[in-house]
């Protein structure tokens, strides 16, 4: 055994050689093979942990969806997923007829002959949508793509009435809006123009649009072709990937799984920085790694508060003011949803799968054979065996 003293000798057994260090300690020739096998220990020790880090990672199968950021890029992936969803545009074009509050007009005076003539004013108006849409269909000259209904979803008719002294609604009839007609269009599929809409659950807010391809040149259509997940397997940090179309932009982000499991259905929330037009967008996890991902949801609704305001012009006219000066003009009042970021909700894909299936014999009807859409992955197909 040996000690070390600041300022004397090392000291060890009578058989021991021993050298003389610059500082003017004695350091045994034992001392210097112990200290180059802790260095060469060290390396490998990195080494091996480098090593280790990059060929066990990727084995890391738990059959789970990832809750970590993907280790390797999939950038062809994604961009080929991008493809299969496009933005869809809808209008909804109204006539409207305007009615004084002395004709006193109410709702059970809709069928009388005579109504257009005691309105005062006939105007045509329209509103408008857009959201994305994904091609989960494309055979036999004929497209169909999966959204959400209040994308493409218009009241057939719209009634405002006159408010009383106390602010609230009275019977009597200010205006009444019908609906003439509605277009839905797909800017980048061609052949198509005004696409139907094929089927429609308002309350779970779900839709298929489509239409039969007009002959002619067309560019190829990308389907969706990842297989389907179950959202209710999706647990809190579950990592998803979003695509979609918000303000008009294809896009594709990264988002964090919150609330899962929240009905029956698998429902859950995303932390996803929502804006208008990501309604209907798809969302994707990954399990065991990338490229494996799996649809587990659709964007629906961007959640959000309604604010009215008073303004000196309506939206999308230009009117030059001073604001020093109090203005005079005509003012409107305008709606508009304050919307709430980072706070997302999902269709699961378990619904996705009821809607199309309670769909399917109209479908198939129509021309739309979508069984290939829901078939269950290769691994559900052998353990049904």
């Amino acid at each position: 055994m040996f000690r070390l003293f600041s300022g004397k000798q090392w000291t060890g057994s009578a058989h021991e050689h021993s050298d003389i260090s610059a500082s003017g300690g004695i350091v045994t020739k034992s001392q210097i093979v112990f200290t180059a096998i802790l260095a060469v220990l060290s390396i490998i020790s990195f080494s091996c942990s480098t090593t280790s880090y990059r060929e066990v990672y990727p084995l890391l199968t738990d059959g789970k969806y990832d809750s970590e950021f993907p280790y390797r890029g999939c950038s062809g992936q994604l961009e080929q997923i991008s493809e299969s969803v496009r933005m869809v545009s809808c209008i909804a074009y109204y006539k409207s007829w305007v009615f004084p509050l002395e004709n006193k007009v109410r709702r059970s005076d809709l069928h009388d002959p005579l109504l257009k003539k005691k309105a005062v004013k006939e105007v045509f108006l329209n509103q408008t949508a857009s959201g994305s849409a994904t091609v989960i269909y494309c055979e036999n000259k004929r497209v169909a793509l999966l959204t959400c209904a209040h994308v493409v979803d218009f009241n057939d008719t719209i009634f405002t009435f006159y408010r009383g002294e106390d602010k609230r609604e009275t019977e009597i009839l200010q205006s009444i809006a019908v609906k003439d007609h509605q277009t839905n269009y797909v800017a980048t599929i061609q052949g198509t123009h005004n696409l139907d809409i094929l089927a429609i659950d308002k309350e779970n807010d779900l839709a298929l649009i489509g239409q039969v391809i007009e002959s002619g040149e067309t560019t190829p259509i990308t389907v969706f072709r990842y297989p389907l997940g179950k959202a209710k397997e999706l647990d809190w940090g579950s990592f998803v990937y979003l695509f979609g179309y918000p303000a008009g932009y294809r896009i594709v982000t990264k988002a964090i799984v919150s609330n899962p499991n929240r009905d029956r259905y698998g429902s859950f929330l995303t932390d996803a920085v929502f804006n208008r037009g990501f309604s209907g967008g798809i969302v994707l996890a990954v399990r065991d790694g990338v490229p494996n991902f799996e649809l587990v949801g659709m964007m629906k609704l961007v959640p959000g508060h309604q604010r009215y305001y008073l303004t000196p012009a309506k939206e999308g006219e230009q009117i030059e003011f001073d604001p020093t000066i109090p203005f005079k003009g005509d003012v409107y009042a305008e709606s508009r949803v304050e919307i709430i970021y980072g706070v997302a909700p999902a269709i699961p894909v378990e619904m996705i799968v009821d809607f199309i299936k309670s769909n399917h014999e109209m479908l198939y009807d129509k021309g739309y054979d979508l069984r290939s859409f829901i078939a269950p992955r290769p691994d559900e197909k052998q353990a049904a065996k």
